[in-house]
């Protein structure tokens, strides 16, 4: 037998309930969760890199595969649905690997009395963003439960790409003097969401930021830029995307509030449910932790795509695993990851 196995539980039965509470990833119940259960038992050299896919050669190609699941709701909302969510997030997975997207495979779980007309128009979408992002879903499965058991319908798409360039694009790579790039504004996913659940309405309709973010990564690769660590901004927004990459990296990361982008009325939105729209989701952003002299050639490329791109912070060397964040009135404060879930069911 292994010395290593125990048939010991390394999280006390008492944090259950908590965790169980979390509803989904990017809060530290979460991070506790696959920390100390899923990290420990599934231990290896792909998944301790901590990455949103794995990297890996076979027989002379460089691929990246990833997997998600998605239980977004309402399963439709401005600016996209379960099913474009999907595609998406699993493209975009994939895309923060350096990999080009190329194969998906998709899994569905049913709740017994899903109207035909829905399925279809997931379906619908799900072929129409795999087109736009140019992938092949060439494998699934469909299972159904019973009523009342899968609240419509839950998504699971897996995903393989190939890297066709020598960066290692990961968290270990960030170093200190990386510039850390935004691609976009922030906030507009979990917002979208969040209106249509309370109810609210603004003079303009916020849309899910929802997008294939293959094409602009793949055009900093196609440009050589220096790119040692990219993220998508999804469960957990930016900050919590930013602490893990510091935890991982052990490096310390600094960023300008007043940098950030965010809409007028995405900050309204979050003020009146009382969110920091640095917490909150999105599915169409990411940042890119680059060389330092490839900085101003990164973000013209980004500002290409969304004239919103902007240069929000650094890398330091110490202390490490810490985010700071400079407020718009000149105050530094520690940027922790969350204790909780800030928007439950949001991808």
């Amino acid at each position: 037998m292994n010395d290593n196995f125990t048939l010991s539980c390394p999280i006390p039965i008492s944090e259950y309930p908590q965790i169980l509470l979390a509803h989904g990833g990017g809060g530290k119940l979460m991070h506790h969760l696959i920390e100390k259960l899923f990290g420990p038992a599934f231990a290896n050299q792909y998944l301790d890199e901590r990455h949103d896919g794995a990297q890996f050669t076979l027989n002379g190609a460089k691929l990246a595969f990833t997997t998600d699941s998605y239980v977004v709701r309402p399963l439709f909302f401005p600016g996209g649905d379960i099913g474009k969510l999907a595609i998406y997030g699993t493209v975009n997975d994939l895309a923060m690997c350096g990999a080009r997207p190329l194969f998906l495979s998709a899994g569905f779980i049913l709740e017994e009395g899903l109207p035909m007309e829905t399925l279809w128009r997931i379906v619908q979408s799900m072929r129409e963003a795999a087109q736009a992002a140019h992938v092949q879903i060439v494998t699934g499965d469909t299972k159904v439960v019973d009523k009342g058991k899968g609240d419509g319908v839950f998504i699971n798409t897996a995903g393989i790409g190939i890297i066709e360039h020598n960066l290692l694009i990961s968290p270990k790579s960030v170093r200190p003097g990386d510039a850390i790039l935004l691609n976009g504004d922030v906030g507009r996913h979990g917002i979208a969401i969040m209106a249509v659940r309370e109810g609210l309405s603004f003079e303009s309709e916020i849309e899910s930021d929802c997008a294939s973010l293959a094409p602009v990564v793949l055009k900093l690769i196609e440009e050589q830029i220096e790119l040692h660590c990219l993220r998508d901004l999804t469960r957990g927004g930016l900050a919590s995307a930013l602490n893990e990459i510091a935890k991982t990296a052990q490096v310390s990361i600094a960023i300008d509030e007043s940098a950030v982008p965010v809409r007028e009325d995405v900050q309204g939105a979050c003020e009146i449910l009382g969110l920091d729209p640095l917490y909150v989701a999105n599915e169409g952003r990411f940042v890119a932790f680059v060389a330092p002299h490839d900085t101003e050639r990164a973000l013209k490329i980004l500002r290409d795509f969304s004239p919103d791109a902007a240069l929000i912070g650094s890398v330091l060397k110490a202390p490490p695993a810490r985010v700071t964040l400079k407020s718009r009135i000149g105050a530094q404060r520690i940027l922790d990851m969350l204790s909780g879930e800030q928007l439950p069911r949001i991808c």
